[in-house]
């Protein structure tokens, strides 16, 4: 045992490690006693997937809280899932039962009853949603101040899903907002598991507060990794196909259904269908169906069933999830699991790696893809998500890289979120406090400009989301009013429209898209036929039944970083055959490998396919390429005479009425107006909307939104002008 944090932890944490039978502390836990008890400074813990990371903030939080009590709640857990605070209530209710400091969850699941308690009681640990923390400090500003006075630590739990999301500045505006209603100032502790460069996290937790960050965690990976990466060719004839897919489907069969396993797919659409497969396939060889499905259209209790089922049964359970179950929710010990497709991120590859042998220390993760033919084009018939699966294990393997954090540049949507809920909770302003109170927010301080803030207020008021009163001054209008009260304005990442789904026992979860009276769809992998639809209540009612269709969600996919681009290249110009790779896999590989030299594209950026007509792959990430299909779409259109552009994810095509010699003389050329919305969206065009509230930003806003955040002209103008002929 490390003796010198043991000895330094309160009593009952010394007689909860002893009923544990912990011969040894943890490395992370020795550094991170360490950092809060003997600095007063805040602190990330940055290590991997079950390495203690919970009790290495807790241990000496709740030891200093033993020490010294708090006159209120003296510890805020915010929690980026209901699930993850429900799975950490139970931990630390074992870890306090003999001691006097009680835990409170906070969501929007827990009864008024048991708020009521918190409020009334003001002690402990209180474990919050961001969304709730929004609810309580925006409508009970007052009870907000009594229940935090005497707040000393507040814990960010999965910092990483945070940064570089509206959630993630929002959270740091709630943490300003209530350090100046209670007057105090609590240390942070954020915890991650996939952090690679420290610096930007320490900014981060930081953000608003005159204290500085420190970090504390295990660089080296300790753990034991066994993979596996196979590829199925999926032939173009229909016949064959089928003939694919059994193969396919008993592959991965035979690799889950005898083991705790969690399938991870890149889609909710791909985990219903996994699942509907995984069953059929059961059924055919006879044997016992212990497959379920856990994604955010499942409904909470079957999501806890399936959660259950993981950690408590004690034969082989598997479950097809999403992002749902890629934090740190408790499971138990799984025995592997299996990516079907390619993750995006090398982010999500560490987090869905840490879920299995979170006991043992030994990880197994199965890569399985699914690459259909094609006589196109080469780029066409490339296997980008074996490609892409390579380079992310590649990249970590190597070099332990994960995705740099990026704050987003001009956060106009959740400008006007925070200015409506800043008026709600203190009433009236004039347009000077209301300034000060919103513009001086970690989010928006040097960032938005007075002259954009104006812009914002002008319009909200014109559209009734603000009202002036004949003395100048501001509040809600009536417009903002019924916003404001709809319990989703707390939130503010997208919603999709849904429709709930009910069967006579209860919930099964939501569809985004209604279907007929009388159609058949597979939801949390259960076949169903639609019984009634209620559209007023925007409710589908339902039996059960056997044969089956595979609903769709929208907006399932995700953004690609350029280095992951980089390294796809880099695996198609070398001959490395990787020893976790399979037959099928190998083959897929050496196949690529002939096509990208055949075809020229590891030697051109730009490769003519017919008279004026162009690919374009210069191995760059989604938001480059996103980048020169707008500029080729609108600034650049005129300039190099594009007729036509498709962005086909990987690359792009375009034909110009320019000749070769003329195009190539523009591209090296080009000298654009990086600060000009009109490269990227033409005067005509009107601003997307991407983010929850940006219907109450104006459009010369949502114009400088989309450029500084969605796009990177000053990248892609580099990336023209260097092309490779």
């Amino acid at each position: 045992m490390s003796t010198s944090a043991f000895e330094r932890y309160a009593h009952f944490i010394q007689e909860y490690i002893y009923r544990k039978k912990w011969t040894d502390l943890r490395e992370v836990q020795v550094e991170a006693c360490d950092a809060i008890l003997d600095t007063d400074k805040h602190v990330i813990i940055a290590s991997g997937t079950a390495s203690g990371k919970t009790e290495a903030a807790f241990f000496p939080i709740l030891t200093l809280l033993e020490q010294n009590p708090s006159d209120s709640i003296g510890v805020m857990y915010i929690g980026p899932l209901k699930a993850l605070i429900n799975d950490q209530f139970e931990r630390l209710g074992e870890l306090l039962e003999d001691v006097e400091i009680p835990v409170w969850s906070w969501h929007g699941d827990i009864s008024q009853s048991h708020k009521r308690k918190a409020l009334k009681t003001a002690k402990g640990i209180l474990q919050i949603t961001p969304e709730s923390l929004e609810a309580l400090i925006m409508k009970h500003p007052g009870d907000a101040g009594r229940l935090f006075s005497d707040l000393r630590f507040i814990v960010i739990d999965e910092i990483h899903a945070l940064m570089g999301e509206d959630r993630g500045l929002q959270v740091l505006c709630l943490i300003d907002r209530l350090e100046k209603i209670t007057g105090c100032f609590p240390r942070r502790i954020g915890l991650s598991a996939t952090l690679n460069d420290y610096k930007p996290a320490m900014e981060f937790l930081a953000s608003g507060s005159d204290k500085e960050s420190v970090s504390v965690g295990i660089q080296a990976h300790k753990r034991t990794i066994s993979l596996c990466a196979e590829s199925f060719v999926l032939p173009e004839d229909d016949a064959n196909a089928q003939k694919v897919m059994d193969e396919y489907n008993s592959f991965l069969y035979d690799n889950c259904h005898n083991k705790k396993c969690l399938i991870f797919t890149n889609s909710r659409t791909n985990a219903e269908k996994t699942i509907d497969d995984m069953k059929k396939e059961a059924a055919r060889r006879k044997e016992r169906d212990v497959f379920y499905v856990h994604h955010g259209s499942v409904s909470a209790a079957l999501r806890k069933e399936a959660e259950e089922a993981l950690r408590d049964n004690d034969g082989p359970t598997v479950a097809a999830a999403t992002l749902t179950l890629e934090l740190g929710i408790d499971i138990g010990d799984l025995d592997s699991t299996i990516q079907v497709g390619a993750p995006y991120t090398c982010s999500s590859f560490v987090q869905r790696l840490g879920r299995s042998g979170r006991r043992t220390g030994k990880s197994q993760m199965m890569f399985l893809n699914l690459h259909k033919e094609s006589n196109k084009n080469p780029l066409d018939s490339m296997p980008w998500d074996l490609l892409r699966s390579l380079a992310i294990i590649q990249l970590y393997l190597e070099e332990r890289w994960v995705e740099p954090f990026e704050q987003k540049k001009k956060p106009f949507s959740l400008l006007a979120h925070q200015t409506l809920s800043t008026l709600m909770s203190c009433g009236e302003l004039s347009p000077s406090e209301l300034a000060r109170k919103v513009l001086l927010l970690p989010a928006f301080k040097n960032i938005i400009t007075t002259d954009e803030y104006r812009d914002l207020l002008k319009f909200m008021i014109e559209k009734e989301y603000l009202q002036r009163m004949e003395n100048g001054g501001i509040i809600v209008g009536l417009k903002g009013e019924k916003i404001c009260n709809y319990f989703s304005f707390y939130a503010v990442f997208q919603e999709e429209e849904t429709y709930k789904v009910l069967s006579s026992s209860g919930e099964i979860g939501t569809l985004n898209k209604c279907p007929a009276i009388g159609e058949v769809f597979v939801l949390a992998g259960r076949a169903w036929i639609v019984i009634s639809v209620d559209e007023e209540r925007k409710t589908i009612y339902v039996n059960q039944t056997k044969s089956s269709r595979i609903p769709s969600w929208e907006g399932e996919s995700g953004d690609i970083h350029s280095k992951v681009l980089q390294k796809m290249k880099s695996i198609l110009i070398e001959e490395t055959i990787y020893p976790y790779m399979q037959k099928n896999a190998i083959k897929v590989l050496s196949d690529a490998r002939k096509i990208a030299k055949e075809s020229g594209i590891l030697e051109h950026d730009i490769i003519q396919y017919a008279d004026k007509s162009y690919f374009v792959c210069p191995w760059v990430g989604t938001k480059e390429i996103r980048t020169i299909v707008r500029m080729f779409a609108c600034g650049l259109k005129e300039q190099l005479d594009i007729r036509s552009v498709v962005n086909s994810g990987y690359y792009l095509s375009f034909t110009s009425g320019l000749d070769t010699n003329e195009l190539i003389k523009k591209l090296t050329t080009l000298n654009l107006d990086k600060d000009n919305p009109s490269v990227v969206l033409s005067d005509e065009q009107l601003p997307p909307r991407i983010d929850k509230y940006d219907y109450m930003v104006p459009d010369n806003l949502l114009r400088s939104s989309y450029l500084y955040n969605q796009v990177d002209v000053s990248g892609a103008e580099q990336i023209l002008n260097n092309f490779k002929w």
